[in-house]
């Protein structure tokens, strides 16, 4: 960790908690700087301002006060979850002040390479494949950011010649200045987190902002198959290493059907690689560009692929019963990832799909239907859904109250051969505080079937 004084006898407001704000506050307290948090939870129902007060840090709860900015603040650290369209940001923001993310902490500080990566879908399959390799080549890296630990905490404990993989969100990008990663990887752009962003435009404009900052010596991995990416990219300084699932390229990633190539060299075969998906094969471009500019072995990038089946909650594979096949996709929180998902699997499905109601609608979700036997559909969106999978042809739609019950049905619903698929195509915010806890509910219950 780099030994930083430019927050010494600094007045600086961290505005939200959970794992980044509490990561946030007690770095910035370690660093010199007079902190203040402040949190919507009230102090008594709220254990990270608690554990922060103990540490001698000024904590202010229960709501989020304009007034805080009158108390000279030099600069608002915000959690990503908090839009800017908060009062006190739109203050901060009108009075001049930087507002930063958790992860511009992280930059400023840390000794370690970093590799970030960020995208609409696939960030956390690729985040582990990176991870995985530089890992299996006896280098020591670290996973942070979106998964794994808090990015900042990483860059206290990691050391020269170290890697800390960052997966990285568009809020967090958001709140960035000169975070500038040695290697970045842009996954693909797709509509998504409309209801945060004031525009396409804007969301776009923060994927990209991950190379913003960056020089001739870094490098930006990018989906040479999406144009408005890479008009998006198209002013960055860093060298650009392309991949296309589309098309074989002389330079960058690309594959003839057999293989996958890195500038003309062959990497590995397709028939040898253990993740299943069409949509994985960008990820495994992508993941395959980082490993070997990161002088990671051919031999080491084979033999993550020949094994590595897929992260916790992205088409997880959970357990066969009665010949059926559960799987836990629960991390697509979107269209575009559910029917990735949907195409992973050519044979009899049963969907269970729903969530957080964003006020789109799920006509494209349709056209991907056409495997699907039966939909079981749940949360705010399970109307929405059930029109969805009318329209894609199903016939046998089934609403049910929670992911609990969704599983039970599907077990009910499937025979064997089948595969029974959580991929929810919403956020979970309307019954579950995360992803996470929704697919491991289904796990839990698929592994209760008796």
């Amino acid at each position: 960790m780099i030994n930083y004084k430019g927050y010494q006898n600094k007045k600086i407001l961290v505005v939200g908690l959970a794992k980044s704000g509490v990561a946030a506050s007690l770095l910035l307290h370690r660093l010199g700087a007079f902190v203040t948090v402040n949190d919507w939870k009230p102090l008594s129902e709220n254990k990270d301002a608690q554990q922060l007060l103990d540490q001698g840090i000024k904590v202010i709860c229960g709501s989020h006060p304009v007034e805080l900015l009158d108390e000279g603040f030099e600069m608002i650290v915000k959690n990503p979850g908090i839009p800017y369209t908060n009062p006190l940001i739109k203050g901060a923001i009108a009075k001049g002040l930087p507002v930063i993310t958790e992860v511009e902490l992280a930059y400023q500080i840390s000794e370690a390479d970093i590799i970030g990566i960020t995208g609409t879908n696939g960030k956390t399959t690729t985040t582990t494949l990176v991870h995985e390799m530089i890992s299996k080549d006896q280098k020591k890296s670290y996973v942070a950011g979106n998964i794994g630990t808090v990015a900042s905490e990483v860059a206290q404990i990691a050391h020269p010649g170290e890697a800390m993989v960052v997966e990285l969100s568009s809020f967090q990008l958001m709140g960035i200045r000169q975070f500038a990663p040695a290697i970045s990887i842009i996954t693909n752009i797709y509509d998504a987190h409309l209801d945060y962003h004031a525009s396409k435009q804007e969301y776009v404009e923060a994927k990209a902002a991950i190379t913003k900052n960056q020089t001739e010596n870094h490098y930006l991995i990018v989906n040479a198959d999406q144009e408005e990416l890479m008009d998006a990219v198209q002013h960055t300084r860093a060298k650009k290493v392309l991949f296309s699932t589309k098309r074989l390229m002389t330079e960058g990633i690309s594959t003839d059907g057999e293989q996958i190539f890195m500038n003309g060299e062959s990497v590995v075969r397709l028939k040898d690689i253990v993740l299943p998906g069409r949509h994985n094969l960008e990820n495994i471009m992508a993941a395959i560009g980082a490993a070997k500019l990161y002088g990671v072995s051919n031999e080491s990038i084979r033999a993550v692929l020949g094994e590595f089946a897929g992260v916790k909650h992205r088409t997880q594979f959970v357990r066969e019963w009665n010949q059926i096949k559960f799987y836990n996709d629960s991390k697509a929180t979107n269209i575009l990832a559910t029917q990735s998902a949907l195409d992973a699997f050519k044979g009899p499905t049963v969907l269970l799909c729903g969530g957080l109601d964003r006020g789109n609608s799920f006509d494209e979700l349709s056209a991907s239907m056409s495997n699907v036997k039966a939909a079981v559909v749940f949360g705010e969106t399970a109307d929405k859904m059930a029109e969805a999978a009318k329209a894609g042809g199903v016939e046998n739609i089934i609403s049910v109250k929670d992911v609990k019950d969704a599983v039970h049905a599907a077990a009910e619903s499937a025979e064997s051969g089948d595969v029974v698929l959580l991929s929810p195509a919403c956020a979970s915010w309307d019954q579950y505080p995360t992803f996470e806890v929704r697919g491991d509910i289904f796990i839990d219950e698929v592994n209760k079937l008796k």
